[in-house]
This record gives structure tokens, C-alpha cells and sequence, in this order.
């Protein structure tokens, strides 16, 4: 079941136009509209907007996978780009788990375009951060 509803998202994402389509502990779904301003030359999306959605979706898996009192950053991100996205399609991200361990989770986001075609795939491990003890 998607706790969507629930989600708030941080500042980041609702300026880039990033938006979460599903959530559960096992897949985190979103899509981010290809607009110019998020383009490189030709009007392809940018490298940088597609890693910023893939953190982000991943964040949230992890955020739907942490347990009580703690909470995460990114530690680490590694994309391949395969092909572009052009202005006016939707780069659509699936995130799922590789690992999902005490202290670290790692997770795979594929990115695909209006026609289904694969256009990066981003991994990335997160760190799960204990609060702090006062």
C-alpha cells in the first residue's frame, strides 16, 4: 500500500518539480517532468536533474525502511547514463532495494523515459544516522 499521501517531501524536490507516485518498503516510485530550465543544449534533461531525482526517490525508500529515532544521508552515488530525455517527455524513477541493512541501505534506481526506454540507472547508499543522545 503507498503512503504518498502521508510523505512530505524536502524543499529541493518540490522546486525541481520532483513528484512521489508510490511508497512502500520494497519500491518508491516518482516522475519529474522534463521542462527547459532542467535541460542542457539540445533540450535533452540535464545529468544533474536525473541524479537528483534518483537521490531523492532513494532517500524516501530508506526513509520508508528506517526504524524509530533515526534518520539518513546519502553516503554514496553512482550513475550510468544510457540514454536522453527530451523536453516535454517525464524521466519516471523505480527504486528498489539492494541491501537494507542496520547502518547502511543501498538502492537502485532505474530511469526511464515516455517510451520506456532505460536512461540511467543510479546506486546509492545511505547512511542510517542514530539520534543523538543527550
Amino acid at each position: 500500500m503507498s503512503r504518498v499521501a502521508e510523505f512530505k517531501q524536502p524543499p529541493f524536490a518540490d522546486f525541481l518539480g520532483i513528484k512521489v507516485t508510490h511508497i512502500s518498503p520494497e519500491r518508491v516510485t516518482g516522475e519529474l517532468l522534463v521542462r527547459g530550465e532542467l535541460a542542457t543544449m539540445p533540450d535533452i534533461l540535464h545529468g544533474g536533474a536525473i541524479m537528483a531525482l534518483a537521490d531523492n526517490i532513494g532517500a524516501v525508500a530508506t526513509v520508508a525502511n528506517l526504524p524509530p529515532g533515526t534518520s539518513t544521508t546519502t553516503l554514496e552515488s553512482k550513475t550510468n547514463f544510457f540514454a536522453a530525455i527530451p523536453v516535454g517527455n517525464t524521466a519516471r524513477a523505480e527504486c528498489t532495494p539492494l541491501h537494507r541493512g542496520r547502518t547502511t541501505m543501498v538502492w537502485q534506481t532505474r530511469i526511464t523515459r515516455d517510451d520506456g526506454r532505460l536512461c540511467a540507472v543510479v546506486t546509492q547508499t545511505q547512511m542510517v544516522l542514530q539520534a543523538a543522545k543527550s
